[in-house]
């Protein structure tokens, strides 16, 4: 069993990026974070995306407003950053506050600084093919099964998971890479038969350990996207101790998928200085 740990691709990606930057010269690229509200994940993230960001190199700007601010509050502070032209990428954190209308806010992102593919405008490119911002997270599973050398062309790929974030993007890009795709989702009857046909399994479906030994046909692969917490301990979506015996490569958890997705968030934020 290969593991497919995520820091080898990761560290592959920042030393071709590295060159890139260096290539720009005095210029600083600059990524900002929109940040509402009080939930605790969201600030450790910005905390965490700051200082990836400032460690690369690049710029930094947090825009952070408190969970009493006003959807017209948040839409001004939006519309500061996509005026911004310092500010090349921006990423809006989620979750914000229940009474901020997200749709609305995400579609008035400017999609060329749009990171991490969540405007309408950048799903509509990418599921056409034609370009756009990516998904980070969707990025990082193609970026690992590259980096080992896992093809996708004609295999068959099971996603488990249909969000507009991870599950349909990666569904597509597995697709354009040639593979035969199957998407489930919490409606699948009879999950355990569709997941043992992939020869590879894309986990996204945010349910600790969903994914069981008896779900995994002997030598696939499998990309577990799930990050949750089970008596303590951070889990994937998929039993990896029950399931690293039948499968023939397997990425961690933690280790995996989200150590890549910081560096596609850096590779976007250099994409967008240059749209």
């Amino acid at each position: 069993m290969i593991e497919l740990r995520g820091k080898a691709v990761a560290d592959a990606h920042k030393a071709i990026l590295q060159e890139k930057v260096a290539a720009v010269g005095d210029s600083v690229i600059t990524m900002a974070v929109l940040l509402v509200g009080e939930d605790h994940g969201a600030h450790m993230y910005a905390t965490f995306m700051e200082k990836t960001a400032k460690n690369f190199g690049y710029g930094f700007v947090l825009k952070q407003l408190p969970e009493t601010a006003t959807q017209d509050e948040v839409v001004a502070a939006l519309q500061e950053l996509n005026n911004d032209a310092a500010v090349h990428g921006i990423l809006p954190l989620m979750p914000m506050p229940k009474h901020i209308d997200t749709e609305a806010l995400i579609d008035m992102l400017d999609p060329k600084k749009d990171i991490d593919g969540l405007t309408t405008y950048n799903i509509g490119l990418v599921t056409a093919g034609k370009g756009g911002f990516a998904p980070c997270t969707a990025k990082a599973c193609m970026a690992i099964l590259n980096h080992y050398d896992i093809p996708v062309e004609g295999k068959h790929v099971v996603v488990i998971g249909r969000s507009q974030v991870i599950g349909k993007p990666v569904a597509l890009m597995t697709l354009g890479a040639h593979g035969t795709v199957t998407i489930c989702h919490s409606r699948t009857p009879d999950l355990a038969e569709q997941v043992k046909r992939g020869d590879i399994v894309i986990a996204a479906a945010g349910r600790a350990h969903m994914i069981t030994a008896d779900m995994i046909k002997p030598g696939a692969v499998v990309i577990d996207v799930g990050i949750n917490e089970l008596e303590g301990k951070t889990v994937g979506d998929v039993d990896y101790e029950a399931v690293k015996d039948i499968a023939s490569a397997i990425t961690p958890v933690p280790g995996g998928v989200g150590s890549v997705t910081t560096t596609m968030m850096l590779e976007a934020v250099y994409e967008a200085y240059h749209a």
